[in-house]
């Protein structure tokens, strides 16, 4: 520590439990209070750089989270003021210059507070320097590049949290990037909300923010997830409104017509035991067929009503109406996948060992209804988990589930319409690290995204966040230690993040690469539109789109 022990730069005056105050020295405490460490400038105590507090055998490495001056006056009247630093610990160095995280040992007001320099933090960054997995640059050191613990990141869930327009999609993108550069063999799924990362252009081709040898694009429309192989909850949540006075009695109708089929179905492909969840093809029309049939039945020549006549009314009009939508076809219509044996090569083609190997696959649900993504997304994140919970080389194949703009099907409310879809992520957020499955949730609204799933996370990449209530959780997420850290998410710039947890040796601000190439940005240019724009629309050609839910 001999560089740090050379410029001190102030005094504790002040220990709590949860962060220390320091009074700068005069000579410090000037307009330009620069100071040189080895080869660099540095402002003494400036907000996010990094200081020593020394006292005999105690070293603590603190962050600088707020600065103030409070003015004194003399006998004579003559007036000064003392600059003061407030103080996060986030750890202590011990004898042989190792950081250890968190602090067991207090100093006391007095002790000596020294500027940290590039040395020290290459002793504390040195263990994550060795992974090779670097995010960025240290907005206190701009020469220091920022590597992450991808065993942490990855293996315990992480959140990308932020506004719109605070870089969210350039941080995932970016991420990415640099996943795969460290990590040749990553096996990531992405959902897509927005057509972000992976677009088709207008005359067909596929591009994409990551290398095109590397991505598996799939418009979710041609892809085709059969309803087949949705659960039992999930079919539920598509089929029947749960506020509807007679739900129970569809689901327990539901429950046994999907049994009926699927035996039916095993026996002709040889499987010996079936359960209401066994992913195997049966007939949709078929179900329909059978609700119908209970509904309208009668007896004695018509005299006498059926047990079940008219319980279906509004299953079989939402069950239509479903049909009907052409926006539900690639659910509920399918053409390739419509036999058992279809399974595998969808498996293949979602984990990127199909035709064409790939390291991500990107499943772009732009052009899917807004209120069938939900069912969709759950889908995806079943088959990840399911393929590795009964993949016996998962140690090996780890998989990681990418959620943009989680809040849309992982929501905070209990029992709103996609329940089925929220349980489904919050067992994978529960359980799927025991079976390498895990997930990166990205939302701009941490506030409406499940308790449950960001509870599970041990990482946090913040971005700008400038709602209160979303800043309130976001410093009730962090150890206490840390919340006072979140102060600084107004003032982020874009692409800026505040690292939180284990996948960062200590709280870190850090300005993210900027990704190469760049994600489509979906924010509409109204300067420009309202200046250059054109002058006639063909309103023909977007009634005809609206009729038949095609987009571009």
């Amino acid at each position: 520590m001999a560089q740090s022990e050379q410029i001190l730069i102030g005094h504790l005056v002040e220990v709590r439990g949860d962060g220390m105050d320091a009074r700068i020295v005069a000579e410090h405490s000037t307009s330009a209070p620069l100071i040189r460490i080895g080869e660099q400038e540095i402002l003494a105590g400036h907000l996010g750089s990094y200081v020593v507090i020394q006292q005999t055998q105690i070293k603590v490495l603190a962050l600088v989270y707020k600065m103030w001056e409070r003015d004194r006056f003399d006998q004579q009247g003559n007036r000064y003021s003392d600059r003061f630093i407030a103080l996060i610990p986030v750890g202590e160095i011990n004898e042989t210059n190792t950081f250890i995280r968190g602090v067991r040992h207090y100093p006391t007001p007095g002790a000596n507070v020294f500027a940290v320099g590039l040395d020290e933090i290459n002793a504390i960054f040195s263990k994550f320097r060795d992974y090779q997995f670097f995010i960025g640059q240290l907005a206190s050191h701009k020469d220091y590049h920022l590597s992450l613990d991808p065993r942490a990141l990855f293996g315990r869930h992480f959140a990308i949290l932020g506004q719109s327009g605070s870089g969210k999609s350039w941080t995932v993108t970016s991420l990415i990037q640099h996943t795969i550069k460290a990590m040749p063999k990553t096996h990531l799924i992405m959902l897509d909300l927005h057509g972000e990362y992976c677009w088709k252009t207008a005359d067909g081709r596929v591009e994409s923010a990551f290398p095109t040898e590397r991505v598996n694009y799939v418009d979710a429309m041609d892809l085709e997830m059969p309803y087949w192989m949705m659960t039992y909850a999930e079919l539920v949540d598509l089929f029947i409104d749960r506020d509807d006075k007679g739900a129970s009695m569809q689901m327990a109708f539901m429950r046994e017509i999907l049994q009926q089929l699927k035996r039916k179905e095993a026996k002709q492909i040889g499987l010996s035991g079936v359960s209401i969840d066994t992913p195997i093809y049966f007939s949709l029309a078929e179900m329909y067929m059978q609700f119908k049939t209970a509904n309208e039945e009668r007896k004695d020549f018509g005299k006498t009503h059926g047990a079940l006549f008219g319980q279906f009314d509004e299953f079989l009009v939402r069950m239509q109406s479903r049909f009907n939508d052409v926006r539900y076809d690639f659910l509920l219509k399918p053409k390739k996948r419509n036999t058992s044996d279809s399974m595998a090569d969808l498996l293949r083609q979602f984990v990127g060992l199909g035709d064409k190997k790939a390291n991500i696959t990107v499943v772009d649900l732009s052009s899917v209804p807004t209120d069938v993504r939900p069912a969709v997304s759950a889908q995806v994140g079943r088959l990840a988990y399911e393929f590795n919970y009964w993949n016996p080389h998962r140690r090996e194949f780890p998989i990681t589930l990418i959620c943009e703009e989680a809040h849309a099907y992982i929501p905070r409310e209990k029992g709103g319409p996609f329940e089925g879809t929220k349980k489904m992520m919050e067992r994978i957020a529960k359980e799927g690290r025991k079976y390498g499955v895990s997930i990166g949730v990205v939302s701009q609204r941490p506030t409406e995204l499940s308790e449950t799933m960001l509870a599970q996370c041990s990482s946090f990449i913040c971005l700008r966040t400038t709602n209160p209530d979303d800043q309130a959780y976001i410093r009730g997420l962090v150890p206490e230690a840390e919340g006072d850290l979140t102060d600084i998410l107004t003032s982020l710039g874009r692409g800026e993040a505040l690292v939180l947890g284990e996948a960062a040796p200590l709280p870190t601000r850090v300005q993210i690469y900027r990704p190469n190439p760049e994600p489509k940005s979906n924010d509409v240019d109204y300067y420009t539109g309202w200046r250059e724009g054109p002058d006639e629309l063909d309103v023909d050609d977007i009634v005809n789109r609206w009729r038949t839910q095609t987009r571009q």
